[in-house]
């Protein structure tokens, strides 16, 4: 029996995974991360942190799915999209790693469009503007900033690349996390050499590009002593989080998107061609499946906004759970659900951690909005989960004006595991939603790449349909729907009149 390994390093921790070549799920296990915030917008973690998690996560996978080290075939890896990991010569981490919603690269973006001829130029060069969260800024910022360590640079990895050269001792990388660089002329799926030479980037600082599927390395005796593993052990190259995420939810095929809620929220959208937005408010990326595209938007806190609600205002919520021995989401969620749609008047904004799509602002600020002696605690609640899926809806709307065609989105992440949140999704994308039998999400996706890799499968399309199928549908409710259109539209005008001072905000917090 040949048995799959998958690996996804996420912003809160390392997530791994152990199914069966038919995609059936042994175990999991995972391992928290530290985030630390040394000024106000910027987000870093230690990479050997990462690796410590994936060591430990990986040991703990093996013991509780009973097999031995030799028992794995194939390993998939997964991992935060964007991280900056600067390597010195002999592969060490120069510096923390800067991270996928840090948001110090405001003057770096402009810098870039300039660089490279104007905004439109960029766009058509590698499919994207110049967004705080990619990793070019990311490249000029230290460049910029710390100069001494971009001097002793030799290689700049993605987060799940920096724990595959731990694992193997080789640098690699997939077209699909590759093109976060903001580098990567993700048409042709190679690296832009016009751009590169235009931000005077060496290329050789950028690993080797693969498609997702494909083996990169296999384990060094070093790496799989470290993780419990055979030495040998193929390494596919796997993909960034939104696009490993897609194929563990089936998504290889036009109509069928994703709606992922997890610290971020993603709406994600296969797509057989290369499909731009001019306006550069979504992303376009090459997929996970072999010469395929995607277009997805990221809200940068989604599930983050209702973690933070629960750790600042809900303490009694907390108690409450503990004394009933039940998850403080889960209470939340219940009075939330005695609320009535539109919360009395209260809307919820967001943005925790600035914005990228489809406002590409890093001043943006989370907020309610409309409160009145008449709110209770639960209000608050109802306004913020509408307030995270009107964030998604934004996303929508722009795919749906691309004419992209959305004929079932399959719900998966937090925001996918309480049947209340996974109606109100239905109602307020006025879309057929569904759950599938997985829900594992990168990880699960990872493993599947790793099966087509070692040729248990011909192609990645042909593992998600012997692996996945979908268990409950919902439907959107038509007056909710129409209500919510109204309600959105209102969530909409609130960010266009506070944008202004939500910079002047930022100003304040920097003097």
């Amino acid at each position: 029996m040949s048995y799959l390994l998958g690996i996804d390093i996420g912003t809160s921790g390392t997530k791994t995974l152990i199914c069966d070549a038919q995609g059936k799920v042994l175990a999991t296990a995972t391992a928290p991360h530290t985030l630390q915030s040394p000024k106000p917008s910027y987000s870093e973690q230690n990479p050997d942190e990462w690796w410590d998690a994936t060591c430990k996560a990986t040991k703990a996978v093996l013991r509780k799915a009973k097999l031995k080290k030799a028992d794995v075939k194939a390993i998939g890896l997964s991992g935060q999209m964007h991280g900056s990991v600067f390597l010195s010569k002999q592969g060490k981490p120069l510096r923390p790693a800067i991270l996928w919603n840090d948001q110090r690269t405001a003057a770096e973006c402009v810098e870039i469009e300039s660089l490279v001829g104007s905004r439109k130029k960029l766009i058509k060069a590698v499919g994207n503007p110049a967004l705080t969260g990619f990793t070019a800024p990311k490249i000029l910022w230290v460049r910029k900033n710390q100069p001494r360590i971009y001097n002793q640079t030799a290689q700049i990895l993605l987060p799940k690349d920096y724990i595959r050269f731990r694992m193997t001792g080789t640098f690699a990388t997939d077209v699909a996390d590759a093109s976060g660089y903001l580098l990567l002329d993700v048409a042709k799926r190679k690296y832009n050499q016009s751009v590169l030479k235009k931000l005077d980037i060496d290329p050789a600082l950028l690993p080797p590009t693969f498609e997702s599927h494909e083996i990169t390395s296999e384990l060094s005796a070093e790496g799989a002593k470290a993780l419990g593993l055979q030495p040998g052990t193929p390494v596919v190259a796997g993909a960034g989080d939104n696009a490993a995420a897609a194929i563990g939810n089936g998504v290889t095929s036009s109509g069928i998107l994703t709606a992922s809620i997890g610290t971020s929220g993603v709406m994600f959208a296969h797509a057989d061609s290369p499909t731009l937005d001019p306006a550069g408010r979504v992303h376009t990326m090459c997929s996970a499946v072999d010469g395929k595209w995607c277009v997805f938007g990221c809200e940068l806190s989604a599930g983050a906004c209702l973690q933070w609600f629960r750790n600042n205002l809900a303490e009694d919520i907390i108690k409450q759970a503990k004394k009933l021995k039940t998850d403080p989401y889960r209470l939340l969620l219940e009075k939330a659900a005695d609320i009535q749609p539109g919360c009395e008047g209260l809307f919820f904004q967001p943005y925790l951690t600035g914005e990228r799509c489809p406002h590409p602002d890093p001043d943006a600020k989370a907020a309610w909005i409309g409160l009145s002696i008449r709110h209770t605690h639960a209000h608050m609640t109802r306004a913020l989960l509408e307030g995270v899926t009107f964030g998604m809806t934004d996303i929508l709307q722009i795919m749906r004006n691309m004419d992209i065609p959305v004929k079932t989105i399959r719900l998966t992440g937090g925001g996918a595991k309480d049947p209340f949140w996974r109606q109100m999704q239905a109602d307020i994308y006025n879309a057929k939603t569904a759950i599938v039998n997985a829900d594992e999400g990168p990880a699960y996706g990872v493993a599947l790449l790793a099966a087509v890799g070692i040729g248990l499968y011909p192609n990645v399309t042909a593992a998600c349909k012997a692996a996945i199928t979908q268990t409950e549908t919902l439907k959107p409710a038509r007056k909710l729907a129409n209500f919510y259109k109204k309600q959105h539209a209102q969530y909409q005008r609130l960010y266009t009149a506070l944008a202004p001072e939500y910079k002047n905000i930022s100003k304040l917090i920097t003097t």
